[in-house]
């Protein structure tokens, strides 16, 4: 039996990959490498959105994180321990950080697997400092109580990783407050839950933030109909909140430049990674099911899928306004290169009006600076 990859072993992420026609491709479509491809994500040499041009990423695995002791982190999701032959990015995200010495918070909806993950990561590093923390990023209500106990802890915020995020399901869901669910979940909470923790992270040292993102992003936001109301389609609405959340990584990274808050904004996206994402949306049996099922050796395991975000989280070589992607097979798979976002993911007028659109739906803004 093949034993589990380990991440700081450059050798031990090589993965064959199948000799795949032209056919085989344009079938793959539909697990979102045509959306990725089309919109000009790849790997390799790019340009960030901060305009600069880049070149190539040395081979960097998890043996590369800098120390993180004393760090404060939070990552969104995180409950993804592995089971069979799928797990979380935002688990492995965490292992890796407590691993390395850092304090990690995870934060997501399911109590009791959360606490797993938590006994887990304690079992696989022993002396992590990791705890775990209710947040339904789907309920405004309980990103503000999940905030107010962060403020009331007092304490500053190093890293902040926007990492949870869900597929569609078949028909359209709405979460409690009447949002879109996978928009509510992706994009709304997390801009909640970053501009109240602002302050926090304000008082951090080296402060970041990372947003992950997707290969498969929209062309562009239907603005007059954000919550798909008249037109749900599941796979657009994936689409739209990995758009979403790419725009509003660069505007805060933009913003924090213009207003002195001393914060650094990136973003980051897996490839193609062998997770719940989609066993947990549209289901085994949809198109992306079925790619999912016959085409295994497309998915890399999550602990490979992670290292873009964990190189964007702690490499000083990762620049605030950057996006990084596996560098590998057009961006599929592979250590951690640079990525070129979707020129729409640019558009600076585009992400201002997203920010009054989320400000007014959640009724909350970041403080000023």
């Amino acid at each position: 039996m093949r034993s589990t990859p380990d991440p700081r072993n450059p050798a031990d992420l090589s993965f064959p990959v199948p000799d795949l026609s032209r056919r085989t491709m344009l079938a793959f479509g539909a697990v979102g490498v045509t959306a990725g491809l089309v919109a000009g994500c790849s790997a390799g040499a790019g340009r960030s959105a901060s305009g600069s041009d880049e070149t190539t990423i040395p081979d960097w695995t998890t043996a590369d994180i800098p120390a993180q002791r004393g760090r404060r982190v939070l990552i969104t999701g995180g409950n993804g321990y592995p089971q069979d032959d799928r797990s979380g990015l935002g688990y492995q995200d965490a292992l890796a950080l407590a691993r390395a010495g850092a304090a990690v918070t995870i934060a997501s909806r399911n109590t009791t697997r959360g606490e797993e993950a938590v006994r887990r990561i304690r079992a696989e590093a022993p002396g992590a400092t990791v705890r775990f923390e209710r947040l339904d990023l789907a309920d405004l209500a309980s990103v503000r109580a999940f905030s107010a106990r962060m403020a009331a802890a007092d304490d500053g915020l190093d890293l902040l990783i926007n990492n949870a995020g869900v597929m569609g399901r078949r028909d359209r869901e709405a979460s409690v407050d009447g949002f879109e669910r996978v928009l509510a979940t992706n994009t709304i909470g997390h801009f909640a839950l970053t501009a109240q923790l602002m302050p926090a992270l304000r008082r951090g040292r080296d402060p970041k933030i990372v947003w992950v993102g997707s290969m498969r992003t929209a062309d562009a936001l239907p603005f007059d109909d954000l919550q798909l109301e008249r037109d749900y389609d599941y796979a657009a609405a994936y689409d739209n909140s990995k758009l979403a959340n790419l725009l509003l990584a660069f505007e805060i990274n933009r913003r924090s430049r213009a207003g002195g808050w001393g914060v650094a904004c990136l973003a980051a996206h897996p490839g193609v990674a062998r997770t719940n994402l989609i066993p947990d949306g549209p289901g085994l049996d949809s198109p992306e099911g079925f790619r999912f099922r016959m085409m295994p050796l497309m998915f890399q395991p999550a602990a490979q899928g992670a290292l873009p975000t964990l190189y964007a989280a702690t490499s000083p070589q990762a620049a605030a306004g950057g996006y990084y992607g596996p560098r590998d097979f057009r961006g599929l798979r592979g250590l951690p290169g640079f990525a070129e976002p979707p020129e729409a993911a640019g558009d600076p007028r585009a992400a201002a009006t997203l920010w009054t659109a989320l400000e007014g739906l959640t009724r909350i803004g970041f403080p000023p600076a």
